[in-house]
């Protein structure tokens, strides 16, 4: 791909140490944070390659995104649209790919800013490419990833209880590691930050409400009336969490920048109506016992704690171009930023015709 042989270019400059180089450049990059259109100039190539490689993260979540768009199903007659398993197998690829390059962008360049110049590097990236958004990013994606894998399970006749407990649960952990990331930075106090914290914390609760629900219906399999009443409370606490899910929902969609609440897809569709149904039911069932251990009602059984089994795809430079020479490599990107500054420049014409 164009972004691959870009990259290449970039490693063989920074390999080659090509002094002639760093510093002689600008690298424009236009941001549209928070609904603003702004210009991003600078001179490093580590954070030109930063840029690059944060872009082809942004690229495969789109990409994810686009592939969970439920679609009209060539073998049905009805009008029915779904989202077919092939299509949620390569979502998670491509979760998992992003994932990799974001965890790449804080292990191997991040950590190769010159300290001399570190600080104000960072200073001038954007909200959504300072380390803890990107931290925050990559373990998202890993919670989706794993939210997928559930809905796969539930669609499946043969995956077993314990099977989707155990998803679930990773699902939890991986939205809390990633609400802890970052709810203590100073970014998240405006902005998309903001807004991307309120999503986590939705995601947190749908997952938990999930878990609860399938530890409770593992936990229900046994025979002791212990064991049913510990069953009852977690299809409680997954009802009430689901009801706090549905309105930490609608205050991720009110956040600056308001957007419209997404009607409900994947498992959460299906365990929007399963759990309020089987807490009535089990509830109802087993209310004389409730009646009778009111001290257990007060103790709501710990989610067990599962190895994550989710991680992201190891990602790697690409190879330099043989017989790639700096003086090559400097034309090529003289071509590479010259094509940039005539596309640039007839979108802004086309901007300019619009209005």
């Amino acid at each position: 791909t164009c972004q691959e042989e870009y990259l290449s270019l970039l490693t063989g400059i920074i390999k080659k140490k090509n002094d002639g180089m760093e510093g002689c450049v600008e690298f424009k990059w236009k941001t549209l944070g928070d609904g603003r259109r702004a210009e991003l100039c600078f001179t490093n190539l580590w954070m030109e390659m930063l840029t690059v490689i944060h872009m082809m993260a942004a690229l495969a979540l789109t990409e994810a995104n686009s592939l969970m768009i439920p679609r009209a199903c060539s073998d049905s007659s009805n009008s029915v649209r779904v989202v077919s398993s092939d299509c949620r197998r390569d979502a998670v690829d491509l979760l998992l790919k992003a994932s990799g390059y974001l965890e790449f962008c804080i292990r191997e360049i991040l950590t190769r800013f010159p300290p001399d110049i570190s600080e104000m590097c960072r200073c001038k990236l954007p909200d959504d490419m300072q380390e803890s958004v990107l931290q925050t990013l990559s373990i998202q994606a890993l919670g989706q990833g794993t939210e997928i894998q559930l809905g796969l399970a539930v669609d499946r006749q043969k995956a077993t209880l314990s099977v989707k407990r155990r998803l679930a649960c990773e699902q939890v952990i991986y939205f809390s590691q990633a609400y802890q990331c970052l709810s203590g930075c100073e970014v998240v106090s405006h902005g998309c930050a903001k807004k991307l914290l309120r999503f986590i914390y939705w995601k947190f609760l749908e997952a938990k409400a999930a878990a609860y629900y399938y530890h409770g219906l593992v936990i229900d399999k046994g025979n002791e009336p212990a064991c049913h009443v510990s069953a009852v409370c977690c299809f409680l606490a997954a009802a009430e969490l689901l009801a706090e899910s549905k309105k930490a929902c609608f205050s991720f969609c009110l956040a600056p920048p308001v957007t419209r609440a997404p009607p409900m897809w994947g498992v959460m569709k299906h365990l929007s109506q399963k759990i309020p149904e089987v807490a009535f039911r089990k509830s109802q069932t087993y209310g004389y016992l409730l009646e009778e251990e009111e001290k257990a009602m007060r103790c709501l059984p710990e989610l067990p704690d599962f190895q994550l089994s989710l991680r992201p795809e190891e990602f790697e430079l690409p190879e330099i171009e043989a017989g790639s020479s700096e003086g090559n490599q400097t034309h090529l990107l003289s071509e590479h930023l010259e094509d940039y500054s005539d596309n640039h420049d007839d979108e802004d014409d086309d901007d300019e015709l619009d209005h």
